[in-house]
């Protein structure tokens, strides 16, 4: 099939993919999964939104994820360095999760490998070009969930 008679839902899917394997690609290096990455950048978002004590129950409710499959991915979090845990101020209970400087570091790595690939893939493409593509994108997420966000 031609690219151009290609249909848009198919076109997102083949960028998405492609962008997918560049990122996963890179995670691997890093010994991370894509699960445990989320896991990281909802911590982040957490801990820059709302600050304060974030809590295993926080990132089950912002990722979508069940307990036992949010343990899980803590405890190899822990255990790579990603994160810290500490019994909670408020509710011994529950623990206090963090992120370490080592996950602060593989989050800026991401970036900037995000920023690369996204300019790979626009090869060609001129700063006015780019930039109303980049005003396209926020209008398509704005249009499709409000802006998502990190939650979504």
């Amino acid at each position: 099939m031609e690219q151009t008679n290609m249909p848009i839902g198919v076109k997102f899917a083949v960028i998405h993919r492609a962008f997918r394997r560049e990122m996963d690609a890179l995670l691997r290096e890093k010994d991370v999964t894509g699960a445990q990455f989320g896991a990281l950048r909802a911590l982040a978002w957490l801990e820059t939104e709302r600050g304060g004590e974030i809590s295993q129950r926080d990132l089950e409710e912002i990722s979508r994820s069940t307990h036992p499959t949010m343990t899980e991915i803590l405890k190899k979090l822990e255990k790579k360095g990603f994160i810290e845990t500490r019994p909670s101020d408020t509710d011994r209970r529950r623990k206090a999760i963090r992120q370490t400087d080592k996950a602060r570091e593989l989050s800026l790595a991401m970036s900037r490998a995000d920023e690369e690939t996204f300019a790979k893939f626009c090869a060609g493409f001129d700063a006015d070009e780019m930039r109303t593509l980049n005003e396209m994108l926020d209008s398509l997420l704005k249009n499709t969930c409000g802006g998502c966000g990190e939650e979504a």
